[in-house]
């Protein structure tokens, strides 16, 4: 078995919003990714949405106010995001063609474990976000516990991560994860991440049910890190970076549009 292929996400497009199919954890994550970002402060607010998928963030952003940007590789998700009004890109989340400091939020959500190069996605997250701006991620934990749980008996669960959609060896070191928003001037506090059990089981009897996803101190399976990006950080010029408007002329980012990019 192929594990963290992107084209399992593609072959899935038709699950993006359906609460009791492959995708329903995503749903939950993404409900409490919208609790720790803030309202938008005004009309011109921007998230950037790394990973987007299908858009599942969509009817919370709209909700706090943003314009709503998705950055993807996957076609056929950015198909089902754009029909749910997200302005989306096709590309790489590690090389992302929009401006320094033009957001005033990052999600980065469920993505570092799909990516070999942690580092450079973080990097980019800090050079999107303004100084002031709101960093949101969450991820898996590189340990052993968290193979057992996310991979070995989590793959086998009805209801699971699809077989091979996670690689362990992707998996994230947390201290690193911290240190390295630290030099990037991002303070990130995590937090653990489990499901309430209380509507797990509730699911059971009704498989399309929400369920909330409750923090916890321990760290080692699920987490998610909460940061605010300094006002004094050195900022890297960065030439092909455009802005939310150039990319909208370039008919890359209407959301009525069709899908293009590399």
């Amino acid at each position: 078995m192929r594990r963290n292929d992107p084209a399992q996400y593609d072959e899935r497009a038709d699950q993006w919003w359906d609460p009791a199919g492959g995708f329903a954890m995503l749903h939950w994550l993404a409900a409490s990714r919208a609790e720790h970002v803030p309202p938008a402060a005004g009309r011109d607010a921007l998230l950037v949405d790394l990973a987007c998928g299908g858009g599942l963030m969509a009817p919370h952003v709209a909700r706090l106010g943003y314009r709503h940007v998705g950055v993807d590789i996957g076609r056929a998700g950015l198909e089902v995001a754009r029909d749910h009004g997200v302005r989306v890109i096709r590309g790489s989340v590690l090389a992302v063609p929009l401006a320094d400091g033009c957001a005033d939020v990052v999600l980065a959500g469920e993505v570092l474990e799909h990516v070999a190069d942690h580092a450079q996605l973080l990097r980019e997250c800090a050079r999107l976000l303004r100084p002031g701006g709101t960093l949101v991620v969450d991820a898996i934990a590189a340990t052993r516990l968290a193979d057992l749980v996310a991979v070995r008996i989590g793959e086998r669960v009805p209801g699971g991560p699809p077989p091979g959609i996670h690689d362990p060896a992707l998996f994230v070191d947390r201290a690193a994860l911290v240190a390295l928003a630290g030099r990037l001037g991002i303070e990130l506090r995590l937090v653990g991440l489990r499901p309430s059990v209380r509507d797990l089981l509730a699911r059971r009897r009704a498989p399309g049910r929400n369920v909330r996803m409750r923090p916890m101190r321990y760290t080692g399976v699920l987490f998610a890190g909460y940061g605010t990006k300094r006002a004094a950080v050195e900022r890297r010029a960065v030439g092909s970076a455009r802005t939310v408007g150039d990319m909208t002329e370039a008919g890359r980012l209407d959301s009525n549009a069709p899908v293009t990019g590399s």
